[in-house]
């Protein structure tokens, strides 16, 4: 029998949530617990799902030269797709650097430049990842930091006529596009607006997956109803770390002599929690269903 390789990019994966009208969790990950957090939830919920790591935490934390053969090692392990994407890379030689330590996808966020730039730098990347054989994300308009209330800026969404001469010239895979959300924690009690029209529109004219950032604090009415519109990848981040955070204070005020394993472990178990009620959400629960000596199949 043919051994089924679960590392894998992130084109297949979403052309199927595509198809099938769901999203796939995209989460940014920085050590082992986390990791294996993960995985371990796609497994349960017999979901896909894309691990991200950006730039910064990559120079901070979460080396990718201990993080790329840890999530290949998981991975082998699964019956479920998993993809381990750079997340908003904007410098080259970040890029290819995630290239080169073997990243099974790559995102190239040019977003900030005008729109030829944009492209210039897009099609550059994702000619190299695609020779590669690997997945090039991108960006049109500009998710910018809720902080700044940039979400709420119309001048930053992006626009349907620009979107579909982007793709066509870049050759994509998918397309992170700006409706409405924004980057980080919103205001305290802030909901944002999205615009599910211009989203329609989108998803209509590109017919393609398109990714939605800035997830975390959007409400759940507003990520189903994104997930109805077209969205078939949401970046969370900035939620997963939070519930982390609450998990790992409430752990130690209920037992504050824990050992510190234990500790990792109970706040992972936490993560899982939220990251499985999350695929639920969005629809990618059961989305690979499982035959006793085939592996996987697409439903």
């Amino acid at each position: 029998m043919e051994e089924k390789i679960m590392y894998v990019s992130m084109k297949e994966m979403l052309w199927h949530a595509h198809t099938h009208r769901y999203a796939v969790m995209a989460i940014n990950c920085v050590n082992m617990e986390q990791a294996k957090a993960i995985i371990e939830s796609a497994e349960e919920e017999h979901s896909p799902v894309i691990i991200n790591i950006s730039p910064r935490q990559l120079k901070a934390h979460g080396y990718g030269y201990i993080m790329v053969p840890m999530i290949q090692a998981l991975a082998k392990r699964a019956s479920v797709p998993i993809a381990f994407n750079l997340d908003h890379g904007a410098n080259f030689e970040d890029i290819t650097q995630a290239l080169q330590w073997d990243f099974s996808s790559v995102m190239i966020d040019a977003s900030s430049y005008e729109f030829e730039e944009n492209i210039r730098r897009t099609s550059m990347i994702a000619s190299l990842a695609h020779g590669m054989g690997k997945s090039c994300e991108a960006e049109l308009g500009h998710v910018g930091l809720a902080a700044n209330a940039d979400g709420q800026n119309v001048d930053y969404f992006t626009n349907v006529a620009q979107a579909q001469e982007f793709v066509e010239r870049t050759h994509c895979d998918c397309l992170a596009v700006a409706i409405g959300t924004a980057h980080g924690a919103y205001p305290k009690g802030m909901i944002p607006q999205l615009d599910f029209e211009r989203l329609k529109q989108l998803k209509e004219a590109l017919n393609m997956p398109l990714v939605l950032h800035g997830g975390s604090g959007a409400g759940e009415e507003n990520i189903r109803k994104a997930v109805a519109c077209g969205i078939n990848k949401i970046n969370v981040c900035t939620d997963l770390m939070k519930h982390a955070k609450e998990a790992l204070i409430k752990t130690l005020a209920d037992e504050p002599d824990i050992e510190y394993m234990e500790l990792n472990m109970a706040v992972e178990e936490a993560m899982k929690d939220f990251i499985k009620d999350y695929m639920r959400m969005i629809g990618s629960s059961q989305q690979y269903i499982f035959e006793q000596h085939d592996g996987p199949e697409l439903d």
